[in-house]
């Protein structure tokens, strides 16, 4: 999903925010200078971000070597080691924080992702991450929603049809901005967001490829799906939680969109420790 040009241009980025013109503080260490150090978790988590941070020592000095004991979408404890790192001092020390900045961020995303599939298991429903993104780090959140068992929605606006409240206001319809996008886009996929069952009927007859429910109650979400009758896939969205995905999922929905996965970023607490 993410390519390595793809990986190295977030790298470059990163590292010319961070690093600049040079780090000044690495200067101390003498140029000749040679470590080992490790990185481990401080807490239970799902890492994801391996390949982002072996690309940071890889642009900052070949001579950096990195030997991982598990992968990405692996489930760690705390104080678990993840990996051994040597090279060259200045250069461990000037990519520490870019390569864990990374690699704790992603690894956050595939803890949380994690921590909302298992509170569905059992039922049909898959959870969605959503655009709700870092700017600039969209694709690498959404391999790491993937990383912790979830699945991903559109990539961006270019790559699937959502219609929504204002496109619809704007269009003067729900059935007239489907017809538009039919016609405009015939082979990409349509989705319309309804906020009530009289707005869902409306679309039904439409026939979208998948009907967005927008903070629906329970009853709703239940009555929607008796509805609809499997004839179009649901997704239901807004003011999801932990604690109240698995009663959402038990309505019989298709898909339950999470913008917190993507968006209430919570690293996870790794450690760089020089040996």
């Amino acid at each position: 999903m993410i390519t390595q040009k793809e990986i190295k241009e977030s790298v470059s980025r990163a590292l010319s925010e961070d690093v600049g013109s040079g780090d000044v503080s690495a200067q101390i260490i003498p140029e000749d200078a040679h470590s080992r150090a490790i990185v481990i978790s401080r807490e239970v988590a799902i890492i994801c971000g391996t390949q982002l941070f072996d690309e940071v020592f890889r642009q900052l000095d070949p001579k950096v070597t990195v030997n991982w004991h598990i992968k990405d979408g692996d489930e760690v404890n705390a104080n678990q080691t993840l990996c051994e790192i040597s090279g060259p001092s200045r250069s461990l020390l000037t990519g520490e924080r870019t390569a864990l900045n990374f690699l704790q961020t992603l690894s956050g995303v595939s803890t949380l992702a994690n921590r909302y599939m298992k509170a569905i298991l059992g039922t049909k429903t898959r959870i969605l991450d959503t655009r709700k993104t870092l700017p600039g780090l969209r694709k690498e959140l959404k391999y790491a929603v993937k990383c912790g068992g979830c699945y991903n929605h559109r990539m961006g606006l270019y790559d699937e049809i959502l219609i929504k409240e204002n496109h619809i206001q704007a269009a003067g319809s729900i059935q007239k901005a489907i017809e538009q996008a039919r016609t405009l886009t015939p082979t990409i996929k349509l989705g319309v967001e309804v906020k009530t069952i009289d707005e869902l009927k409306e679309a039904l007859t439409a026939n979208p490829d998948r009907i967005l429910l927008d903070n629906m109650e329970l009853t709703l979400l239940r009555r929607a799906v008796t509805l609809t009758a499997n004839q179009i896939p649901l997704e239901a969205s807004g003011g999801i939680t932990l604690n109240n995905i698995r009663s959402i999922a038990e309505t019989g929905v298709d898909y339950i969109s999470v913008g917190s996965l993507t968006k209430n970023l919570a690293a996870i607490d790794l450690s760089m420790q020089f040996s």
